[in-house]
């Protein structure tokens, strides 16, 4: 049987020929024709047994045989759990929509927002999403959800596992209720079927194996380690040759593994969900095209994810669901090719991980081994490291999570710009242009900080005969002409911030306190008054100062002075005359 025979459209067929994909696997046999007919599907298959087009196929084919979409109104939804799920989707269906002009979106996080609202705002007729975007962008707006008129659920129960199944029934609620609904899980638990009750109308359903089934394909191996030899061990079955999956619990362990794998000689990527999503897209590329050979990733930044020629899967930490046990198995041996899963155990974990692996339908060979065991090359190809450290890219720091061409800080041309590390002629403190004015850099020739010619004025290079602040001509104090005024010293008509003409007032320019009667005309200044004046400290008798009130205390009452003195006789503050109050 061909894809033809199934239904589908002709051209599709031909996308299809041009991959070279003739022949449909089990389940889109099963499922593809009760899709094209409009029934709601349950699909319950084994990773790699070809979900994506047995889903993927019919919604092209309903899209196209439409309408084109309205702006902001998406025709068909397919919901997935993790980021790089919905751009391993989207990868494959998007050739094939081209061929029917049908226009596929992804829109999920770590990314900026722009272009996923440009891509609405023209109209995309499926728009593959994760739970948390697609809710921020109904939230803003930019999407809804009236014109669905499919929607499927990839990767159902990790959906569930991971706490989406608010956000997902949220979602599905949106949707119109007499739409079509199409589920695909590797396994159809409690929790799936909560959705399936509520969303799905008479599902018809199709599964291709049990939810324990492990793909016949595979061979696995419980190697049983010595605790200080965990490492050693590991590290010898990454440096063997062929893909390797490695998988560990946290991702706090996935970047030690990679640092320490880097420190003997094993290029390796680190892919979980702490790392921004250019890195995580840049890492799984690199392993994708054969860049690099081993991938360590936790199961929730792996789940779901295809990449061709994995022939080993290594967990260094053994999980402990099952479900994470067949997720993890399922990085390899896909669409039929042969793979190996090796689980490291220490003699702890022994009892619990037969146990595990007996729920999930696997019957390992258990194997005590050693570092440097000839078995350990038998089984999977291990060898010894080269030894020779590798240089691991540190991830670039910035703000947020912008795709590639999204200015940010350390992410310009040329690379990171930093505080001395500019390009040549780049403009900075004491690096400025001939010509530019700045302080202590003035025009009449090169006039730098102590080398000015004669004449500048500055502090403590005045020419002979200029007046200022301690450097005044003998006699200066008491002898100074009628007229003469200063805070510092400056000619009468110089009207400069403290050297103001007689009569205009202001703070600061006022006569002294305690400056008070028979002053001469002229200038009068701290340190320097005529003989008679009064200072601090020289007040005459009777003369009511700060800390010398009366016994009273308090606030005076209006109208009582600062001393006994008649009202008539008060002076304000500094000699003044007192205000008028009434």
């Amino acid at each position: 049987m061909d894809f033809a025979a199934l239904g589908l459209p002709e051209p599709l067929v031909r996308a299809l020929a041009r991959q070279g994909i003739t022949t449909p696997f089990e389940i889109q046999r099963a499922t593809v024709p009760d899709a094209l007919a409009g029934r709601d599907v349950l699909g319950r298959g084994q990773t790699g047994s070809g979900k994506t087009l047995a889903f993927g196929l019919p919604v092209l084919a309903r899209v196209a045989a439409g309408r084109p979409a309205r702006p902001m109104r998406p025709r068909a939804l397919v919901l997935v759990p993790t980021r790089e799920l919905a751009m391993q989707v989207n990868d494959a269906l998007l050739p094939l929509g081209k061929s029917l002009n049908v226009f596929l979106k992804t829109a999920v996080g770590g990314v900026p927002y722009d272009r996923q609202i440009d891509a609405l705002r023209r109209g995309v007729e499926i728009i593959v999403a994760t739970p948390g975007r697609l809710g921020d962008l109904i939230e803003r707006g930019i999407c809804q959800l009236d014109d669905v008129e499919v929607t499927v659920l990839d990767e159902a129960d990790q959906m569930a596992d991971m706490g989406f199944l608010p956000e997902v029934t949220e979602l599905l609620a949106k949707t119109p209720a007499n739409g079509q609904r199409l589920l695909f899980s590797a396994t159809l638990d409690g929790d799936v079927d909560a959705l399936v009750k509520r969303f799905m109308n008479d599902p018809v359903t199709h599964s291709t194996a049990p939810s324990t089934a492990s793909v016949s394909t595979m061979d696995h191996h419980m190697l049983l380690i010595p605790p200080h030899e965990k490492f050693p061990v590991a590290a010898s079955i990454a440096a063997r040759d062929g893909r390797t999956m490695v998988f560990a619990r946290t991702q706090l362990g996935v970047d030690r593994l990679v640092e320490q794998l880097a420190a003997v000689g094993v290029r390796a990527g680190g892919l979980h969900g702490g790392k921004t999503q250019r890195m995580r897209t840049k890492t799984l590329a690199e392993f994708r095209e054969g860049r690099m050979n081993v991938l360590v990733a936790t199961d929730v930044a792996a789940r779901g994810i295809h990449v061709d020629g994995v022939t080993l899967v290594l967990h260094v930490d053994p999980p402990k669901d099952p479900k994470d046990y067949l997720h993890r198995a399922g990085r390899t041996a896909r669409a039929g090719e042969s793979g190996a899963v090796a689980t490291l155990v220490l003699p702890k974990q022994r009892r619990t991980t037969l146990a595990m692996m007996e729920k999930a339908g696997v019957a390992p060979a258990e194997t005590r081994v050693r570092v440097g065991d000839p078995v350990l090359a038998e089984l999977i190809g291990a060898r010894e490291p080269s030894g020779v450290p590798v240089r691991v890219e540190a991830e670039p720091r910035g703000y947020g999570d912008r795709s590639g061409g999204s200015r940010r800080f350390d992410d310009r041309s040329g690379g990171p710009r930093r505080f001395g590390d500019r390009p040549t002629g780049d403009r900075r403190y004491g690096d400025r242009p001939t010509g530019e004015r700045r302080y202590g850099d003035r025009p009449t020739g090169d006039r730098p900080y102590g080398d000015r010619p004669q004449g500048e004025r500055r502090f403590g290079d005045r020419p002979t005969g200029e007046r200022r602040f301690g450097d005044r001509p003998q006699g200066d104090r008491d002898s100074r002409p009628s007229g003469e005024r200063r805070y510092g010293d400056r000619p009468t008509g110089d009207r400069q911030y403290g050297d103001r003409p007689t009569g205009e007032r202001r703070y600061g320019d006022r006569p002294q306190f305690g400056d008070r009667d028979g002053r001469p005309q002229g200038d009068r200044r701290q340190g320097d008054r005529p003989t008679g004046d009064r200072q601090y400290g020289d007040r005459p008798s009777g003369e009511r100062r700060y800390g010398d009130r009366d016994t009273r205390g308090g606030f005076r009452s209006e109208g009582r002075g600062r001393d006994d003195r008649p009202r008539d006789d008060r002076r304000g503050f500094g000699g003044r005359p007192p205000a008028r109050t009434h």
